[in-house]
């Protein structure tokens, strides 16, 4: 190997930093001392030939030697020297002599040695990826005593390691990135024997299948592992034990069927999703777990994991697996072993359960976000004896729920509440009130009905609405989404005392606005969304809500729009797929100021009725994102007229030749009274002057 090596070097060509250096007597030295070796070596030709062989290699040395990109690419940034992607195969020489870190990433580089780095020794940093190094000197890296980070990612030392020879001491190294490497099981060996400061260590994207007891007995200071996306089936007992500083584990993307007997006490992240899992089982020791992390996502697991009993877990996600039930085994009585008194955050969705008992969150006093939306719950419930006084999130989107229950001062802290995708028609008509910090709220796709305000609860003759939900009086409610849900009518002052900023009523086929049904918003509301309602006119004064800034009407049966008065504070107006053959004046000129954004195509537009928006468009005022479909008619083409090719002069229109036709004719008689006046006038004149003269 060594021979192979010392060959390998004296046919090794040095890449300078600057073509300059080929210039001078040093290059012709060295090439005549090389063509005089040739000559000798073969014994025959003309000196003339000679010649010729020395300026065919002169020729082509500087070829292979820079390849594609060369040195003169580099950037040295202080003492940083950022080579990528220059086809190089080995890095420059010349570097500075106090140069850290060197990046010869997406490179050409083959054979890591001393020749290939430039006999420096003083790197803090290598940056190595994406390259075909398939061999490195054995140790190498021995006396680079300042390295500190070591990325080999995405190269072939697969090939390396079928030679079962170690790289040699990695002492300083605390980084080392060895993903994507085709590296199969022990493989990994050869690199960590001796790196006692490894600290982070990725593996990913190999091919390991098991992780032995000894594989890390080399790098004891390992404090965050990542085996991402390899094939592991197999962790042997102790893999991790004499791993003390242990606080992040990545294996998630592989084939692991269990868990059991989990005793890492000083991790703190814990990755195992998209694996096979079935089980997850935890030591049943005393000692207090330190885990603040784990996710479980995309297993097989029928059954709640069994957490340690002394934990401290903060975050925990089971979503998509086939949990059916929140206990952690069939045994009923080990449900009250569950204690999660630090959990904030739980992900259950995407699997199968059919409901949530209240006693289970005894167990989550501290929890802020619980999402358990595609599920198949029927019913959730939440009373006063229930602990959930800090959620701040609740996702039960996506579930058969035909019952929701509140209890009062149940839910203080909830802010966004997900109900999208279910099957509420009936709902306590006062049950959001009853949450003082909700701001969003997720009602799409169910079948609600909404109450008009006040209610005359005090009226005997009135009982308690049982067939709508009540949104007025919600004190804290910005954003609320109510599209597709069979809507019939929006009462008038429906959200009185309710500072909503968003609305959404989309998607409602047939509903009815009252006149005053937005009343009460004029100074919060910003977004209105109304589009796919079948909306031929609107019955509300948009111009009264002051804060409104964007409003999408779009696919309706709109044939005009409501005449605006007053001044808009509109930015954005969505039109598209209506009616409208004419958009009146004064409401273009009550929106022109603010105006920025017009949705408009797909109406049977007037192309000489609209001038006014159309000029708007032709200034660049107003941009209209659906150009290409904004099209007008005109009595003169048989096709649509793009808008933007609308001008005044194609809009000659019969009144204004009537006009001037009327002031030739009026000039005209105006004349001939004039003439007959002054005709009249002289007759008078001479009959004066008879009557003188007798």
């Amino acid at each position: 190997m060594w021979k192979q090596e010392s060959a390998e070097r004296s046919l090794s060509l040095v890449v300078p930093l600057s073509i300059s250096e080929w210039e001078g007597e040093d290059v012709k030295s060295t090439w005549s001392g090389g063509a005089a070796k040739i000559s000798h070596q073969l014994k025959v030709g003309t000196m003339a030939a000679f010649q010729l062989l020395f300026l065919l290699l002169v020729s082509c040395a500087p070829s292979s030697a820079y390849p594609p990109g060369h040195l003169s690419q580099c950037q040295i940034v202080q003492k940083d020297v950022l080579c990528s992607d220059q086809s190089l195969r080995s890095a420059p020489v010349n570097l500075p002599p106090d140069v850290q870190m060197l990046d010869l990433s997406r490179n050409q580089v083959q054979n890591l040695t001393r020749e290939t780095l430039g006999f420096h020794t003083g790197f803090h940093r290598l940056n190595l990826h994406s390259n075909k190094i398939h061999f490195i000197q054995p140790r190498l890296f021995e006396n680079m005593t300042d390295l500190r980070v070591l990325d080999l990612s995405r190269n072939h030392l697969n090939v390396f390691a079928h030679s079962k020879t170690n790289i040699g001491s990695l002492k300083a190294v605390e980084s080392l990135d060895l993903s994507s490497n085709g590296l199969y099981t022990g493989m990994s060996d050869y690199f960590l024997t001796d790196s006692p400061s490894l600290a982070n260590l990725s593996l990913n994207s190999n091919s390991i299948t098991k992780i032995s007891h000894n594989m890390f007995r080399g790098s004891l200071s390992l404090k965050k592992i990542s085996l991402h996306n390899n094939v592991i089936l197999e962790i042997e007992d102790g893999a991790f034990d004499s791993l003390h500083h242990l606080t992040e584990l990545d294996l998630s993307k592989n084939s692991i069927t269990c868990i059991n007997d989990f005793d890492l006490y000083n991790l703190k992240l814990f990755n195992l999703s998209k694996n096979s899992l079935e089980t997850f089982q935890s030591d049943s020791s005393d000692i207090l777990f330190k885990l603040l992390s784990l996710d479980l996502s995309e297993n097989k697991m029928l059954y709640f994991p069994d957490l340690p009993e002394k934990n401290e877990l903060e975050y925990l996600n089971v979503s998509r697996n086939q949990l059916q039930t929140t206990n952690v085994t069939r045994n009923q009585e080990k449900q009250s072993i569950l204690k999660l008194c630090c959990l904030k955050y739980l992900d259950m969705s995407y699997n199968q359960l059919k409901g949530i008992p209240e006693s289970f969150f005894f167990s989550t006093p501290l929890l802020e976000v619980l999402n358990v939306s595609n599920n198949c719950i029927h019913s959730f419930s939440v009373s006063h004896m229930t602990p959930l006084n800090k959620v701040r999130v609740i996702n039960l989107s996506y579930n058969s729920l035909q019952s929701l229950t509140f209890g009062e001062n149940t839910l203080r802290s909830l802010k966004k509440l997900f109900l999208q995708g279910n099957k509420l028609t009936v709902l306590d008509h006062q049950i959001f009130q009853r949450l003082p910090s909700i701001r969003h709220l997720h009602l799409e796709q169910n079948n609600l009905q909404i109450c008009p305000s006040e209610p005359k609860l005090k009226d005997h003759n009135h009982q308690v609405p049982t067939d709508c939900v009540s949104f007025s009086s919600v004190h804290n409610l910005h954003f609320l989404y109510l599209s597709e849900n069979h809507l019939r009518t929006l009462p008038g002052n429906a959200f009185v005392d309710t500072p909503l900023k968003l609305l959404d009523l989309s998607l409602n086929p047939g509903l009815n606005l009252h006149k005053d049904s937005l009343s009460g918003l004029e100074n919060s509301l910003v977004h209105l969304l109304l589009r796919e309602n079948n909306i031929s006119s609107l019955n509300t004064d948009l111009s009264s809500l002051k804060c409104l800034k964007h409003v999408d009407l779009s696919t309706n049966q709109l044939n005009s729009l409501l005449m605006w008065n007053k001044e808009s504070s509109i930015e954005s107006l969505n039109l598209q797929n209506n009616n409208l053959v004419t958009l009146d004046h004064h409401t273009i000129l009550a929106l022109e100021r603010h105006l920025k954004t017009l949705y408009m195509g797909s109406n049977p537009l007037s192309c000489c009725d609209n001038l006014s928006i159309f000029r708007l468009v032709h200034q660049s005022a107003v941009v209209v994102p659906d150009i290409a479909t904004a099209t007008c008619f005109h009595e003169k083409n048989s096709e649509p007229v793009n808008i933007k090719k609308v001008t005044p002069e194609m809009c000659h229109r019969p009144d204004v030749s009537n006009y001037v036709v009327g002031v030739v004719v009026t000039l005209l008689v105006a004349m001939i009274l004039l003439g007959l006046l002054i005709k009249c006038c002289r007759l008078r004149k001479r009959k004066h002057n008879r009557s003188f003269n007798a």
